[in-house]
């Protein structure tokens, strides 16, 4: 029996959506700044996003941590965490406490 070819959803709504285009290997870093600094920039450049830099950014950024659910392990989530809080700061806002 062969194979079918599954696409995930997800990996489909980053290439072919209004997604903004990311640095790859943008969620891998240890760095929340970094994290959140690749995000703001990519966010600022793109041609494909429809709401505001600071919506784009923080919308990708809860979209790759929905989607890794359960399989991130604490440190992982931690550090996402850390990088909504560089975000909103890059964008001049206040963190959430």
């Amino acid at each position: 029996m062969p194979k079918k070819n599954k696409k995930k959803w997800s990996k489909d709504v980053a290439e072919h959506s209004d997604a903004m285009d990311l640095k790859d290997g943008v969620f891998k870093s240890r760095s929340p700044k970094k994290i959140a600094d690749s995000l703001k920039h990519s966010a600022e450049t793109s041609d494909r996003r429809k709401s505001s830099p600071f919506q784009s950014a923080m919308s990708m950024l809860n979209f790759y941590i929905n989607r890794a659910g359960e399989q991130l392990s604490k440190s992982r989530r931690t550090t996402l965490e850390k990088a909504k809080d560089e975000l909103r700061k890059d964008f001049g806002r206040e963190p959430k406490r």
